[in-house]
């Protein structure tokens, strides 16, 4: 198998891999000790047969330049495959500022073809390719050299083999019309804002049930001296202090280290030196916030009043389309989703571009009592119903 360990040879695999259709990628990283993930390893394959049409590529090799990958991601003649991307896809995004395009997920894919929620690799290596995977290496220290050929193998694999799930899949969808509907789907990945994370939007993220202004308002001040003290350091933010030591610091709203000191989740390392001043400050600047700039909650799902016969019929509605569909019933819509049509709320994600057009229109029409639902066998049916 090839590995590539130079700007050369890999600008001479991607000049070939540009004159095919598409390009399977994949990579391996490590995200324990670090905010940002660290690649380790990437797996590249075109079309055809032959030890030259995939590689590894050794980022970690000394003077190893990936602008010729870069430069493939932005050929729009060929078609970036992936399975289940949006990791792989932010590291890219972090390391070049780019996200390659033309893409295709597998996952997103078997999904809209109906092979389960979030399907998993190996299920269709299984299914599609008719082959089975060694899973010995999945769980392994790709930063180490060498690589064993185990590791080489298995890692190959995720790419050699995903060839033939993409060529499968893409008839496939071509076939019933549902290539339009992966496109959709591609933009939520290859939107930029999907791989940023604003410390000043870090807040949002914590879950708490305490909605007063004042808390919230440290709360955001601690999630946002994390976030940008993690980000600065490239370590991960619960090295910093975890999620239920920050609840717990806007509840205590230390003004000293001897307050910090009476901390019960704080970790030992943030009672002190930068991250203690940290935490002081954003308490100081959380308690200073005015009224009227304080983060408001979203409590919007709170006082929904839903009607949950109408829900109960939705999820009905929605299981008879997945099933006569063959798509995956989460990628068409979400519990929560459900729930907003059933309290007249419109602007929902499964009312909107395909989904509305397979489940959505179908939706609004049961709530507007357009339509009924039926069983004929063990088929789930609408009914039109006269005015």
């Amino acid at each position: 198998m090839k590995e590539i360990t130079t700007t050369q040879d890999l600008a001479d695999f991607c000049a070939r891999a540009a004159q095919h259709p598409y390009v399977t990628v994949d990579t391996e990283f490590l995200r324990e000790r670090t905010y940002y993930s660290k690649l380790c390893l990437a797996q590249l394959a075109y079309p055809g047969e032959g030890d030259e049409t995939a590689v590894l590529v050794d980022p970690l090799a000394g003077g190893l330049s990936l602008e010729p990958l870069y430069e493939l991601f932005r050929n729009k003649s060929v078609v970036k495959v992936f399975h289940a991307a949006r990791q792989d896809l932010e590291i890219f995004y972090v390391d070049a500022g780019l996200i390659p395009t033309p893409l295709f997920d597998t996952q997103v894919a078997a999904m809209v073809c109906g092979f389960g929620e979030q399907v998993g690799y190996e299920t269709l290596v299984r299914k599609i390719a008719k082959q089975a995977l060694d899973k010995t290496s999945r769980f392994t220290d790709w930063s180490r050299r060498p690589l064993t050929d185990a590791q080489k193998t298995y890692a190959l694999a995720d790419v050699t083999h995903l060839r033939k799930i993409y060529e499968y899949l893409a008839k496939e969808l071509e076939k019933g019309g549902r290539d339009k509907w992966v496109a959709e789907e591609m933009a939520v990945l290859t939107a930029p804002e999907t791989y940023v994370t604003l410390p000043e939007d870090a807040w949002k993220r914590i879950k708490t049930r305490n909605t007063s202004g004042k808390f919230l308002s440290i709360v955001r001040e601690l999630a946002r001296f994390r976030e940008s003290y993690a980000q600065a350091r490239n370590i991960p933010r619960n090295r910093v202090y975890k999620d239920d030591a920050l609840v717990e610091l806007a509840s205590t709203k230390p003004a000293n280290a001897q307050d910090l000191g009476r901390s019960r989740l704080l970790l030992r390392e943030a009672r002190k030196g930068e991250i203690a001043d940290g935490i002081l400050k954003a308490v100081a600047d959380g308690l200073a916030v005015r009224p009227e700039d304080q983060p408001k909650p979203d409590l919007s799902r709170e006082k929904m009043q839903v009607n949950p016969a109408i829900a109960d019929m939705l999820r009905v509605l929605l299981k008879g389309i997945a099933d006569r569909e063959g798509v995956a019933s989460k990628l068409i819509a979400t519990a929560a989703d459900l729930d907003a049509i059933a309290a007249g709320h419109r602007d929902v994600d499964a009312l909107k571009g395909w989904r509305k057009t397979v489940f959505g229109d179908d939706a609004l029409r049961l709530c507007d009592g357009k339509i009924a639902l039926r069983v004929k066998g063990s088929v789930i049916e609408t009914v039109e119903l006269d005015d």
